[in-house]
């Protein structure tokens, strides 16, 4: 039996990638091994409660969607959270992963959808990709790119070249909140001319920063 520690499961519209504007339910896993500068789930790093996947399961049914997104922290820290992944699958859920991508992703299950967060050099946190991670990309997955400045903007455009992303995988450009404006991200988008999917995080325009939404 696995278990997990778990820092909140709650029901909101999905603010990010392929699925945006979609009731989800998130599940939420405790723990990270990153420390991004712009990181908005800082609550997750620490605490939690300890959970079972058949408990997990039970805490979703009252909501009456069929997407799911695991996330966190970085959920794959928790090795656990592969069979979570696959029993979510089995469930019937539409699964979705949400990773830093400085862990492993080979033995994700092939049915979840991989968004994939590259990151980039204004994370601080470049030196902890995982390069490897992109050859076992599916055509179903997505990698997201959160920009932070124009330097940022350069490098995630020379990164989608070299690995040739925008062919293999859908590739989201994401503003870092405040950081950058939507203005700038989709004028050097269109300045450049990138394949690339454009997006921000729904949730907070809705909500703000306000934890479990």
């Amino acid at each position: 039996m696995i278990s997990l520690r778990i820092t909140e499961i709650f029901y909101s519209i999905q603010g990010e990638s392929n699925t945006v504007g979609f009731p989800t339910i998130f599940v939420r896993l405790t723990g990270c091994p990153l420390r991004c500068q712009y990181c908005d789930t800082a609550y997750a790093f620490k605490g939690g409660e300890q959970m079972t996947a058949e408990q997990i399961l039970e805490a979703m049914k009252p909501y009456a969607t069929r997407y799911v997104t695991v996330t966190g922290g970085e959920p794959l820290a928790q090795p656990g959270c592969y069979p979570l992944l696959t029993q979510l699958c089995d469930a019937g859920y539409s699964v979705s992963l949400e990773t830093s991508g400085a862990l492993p992703i080979a033995k994700v299950d092939p049915r979840v959808s991989i968004v994939l967060d590259l990151k980039t050099p204004g994370s601080h946190e470049v030196n902890k990709n995982l390069w490897e991670n992109l050859q076992h990309l599916k055509a179903t997955d997505q990698v997201k790119f959160v920009i932070c400045d124009s330097a940022d903007f350069l490098w995630a455009q020379q990164q989608m070249e070299q690995y040739d992303l925008s062919n293999r995988c859908t590739v989201l450009f994401s503003p870092s909140y405040e950081q950058v404006t939507l203005i700038q991200l989709a004028e050097w988008i269109l300045e450049k001319q990138l394949p690339v999917r454009m997006q921000s995080q729904l949730h907070k325009y809705i909500w703000g920063d306000v934890q479990g939404k």
